[in-house]
């Protein structure tokens, strides 16, 4: 098994197992705040649609492009340390961009007092979470709430980053960790400034549809497996192929409805943003209530996904050294 193999292995065990330890340093903190700074900068000299459209894209190709080379910098710099340094150093970097065990303990989170009775305390927890407005929702809206979060964040959080750290594996000169780190330089950016509302309605455009662009293929790999997975792949593809296209976004509507189709439950509706009454499409059959069972379940059908690309992916590497 190559050394890149073993990274990209030990950098999932290392998400089962202890996620991103409470305070430390995070990438996608040091991404945010380079975003931050440099949105301030575009603001200050930008004042019209079209310079502030410019100046997205040059903000955005800076922090992806200079991820990908520090991260690349880093673990040539641990390697010509010693081996042993490189591969440690690889994997904690590649497992920070994983939020498998992350969305599971946000999830339980918000599930626990849930069930306890307290939904004053799990609508609190839930609003760190999401945009939509909390302090109203029903037992059964904050169920969906935390479904529809670990289903979209499903691939952008976890099986996206994977994706491009195997990706990586097959550009020698660039390796696993950089590639992954590039895919979350651009979710952190789309999750920060991809908005079409002021004031990021011209500074975030690019960002946006580039994130979308780069998510397509493995969200499309996402719901083929997870399909296969649940061993009904033609009735999943059917409700994804029928109700997938109506939600806005190419990625999030698609990640969402292969798992309400599979697991037999329905998401999408009302939702409540700043005071605001926003439909979203209605994703999914409405066959079964939404439970902390079933949004385990969710959580059990991203992280089998994992393994079997990490499987096919060792299958790979022992073969390749033969």
């Amino acid at each position: 098994m190559s050394y890149g193999v073993l990274v990209v292995v030990i950098a999932a065990i290392l998400d089962y197992l202890i996620a991103d330890p409470i305070g430390w340093l995070h990438p996608v903190q040091v991404m945010g705040w380079f975003i931050s700074q440099l949105s301030q900068l575009a603001f200050k000299y930008c004042q019209t649609p079209l310079t502030q459209r410019i100046a997205g894209i040059l903000l955005g190709l800076i922090v992806i492009i200079g991820s990908l080379l520090i991260s690349l910098g880093i673990t040539r710099i641990a390697h010509q340390l010693h081996p042993r340094c490189g591969i440690f150093i690889e994997s904690v970097m590649l497992a920070s961009c994983f939020a498998g065990k992350g969305l599971r303990n946000a999830a339980n989170l918000v599930i626990s007092p849930l069930i306890a009775g307290d939904i004053d305390q799990a609508r609190t927890i839930l609003s760190q979470y999401v945009g939509r407005d909390t302090e109203n929702l029903s037992s059964a809206e904050i169920y969906r709430a935390v479904l529809e979060t670990v289903t979209e964040n499903a691939t952008d959080g976890v099986t996206a980053p994977l994706f491009y750290a195997i990706v990586g594996l097959f550009i020698p000169t660039i390796g696993a960790v950089p590639m992954a780190f590039a895919y979350k330089a651009s979710s952190t950016l789309d999750s920060m400034i991809g908005y079409r509302q002021p004031p990021y309605t011209y500074l975030g455009t690019f960002s946006a549809k580039l994130e979308d662009f780069f998510t397509w293929l493995p969200c499309r790999f996402t719901v083929l497996t997870l399909g296969l997975i649940s061993l009904r792949p033609l009735q999943v593809w059917r409700i994804c192929q029928r109700d997938a296209p109506n939600d806005p976004s190419p990625n999030s509507g698609w990640s969402e409805c292969v798992y309400a189709a599979i697991l037999g439950v329905q998401v999408g509706g009302k939702n409540t943003y700043r005071g605001v009454v926003k439909e979203k499409p209605l994703l999914g059959d409405n066959l079964r209530p939404i439970t902390s069972d079933v949004i385990n379940q969710a959580l059990d059908l991203t992280r089998t996904c994992v393994l079997v690309w990490l499987g096919l992916l060792v299958i790979w590497g022992v073969g390749s050294r033969k």
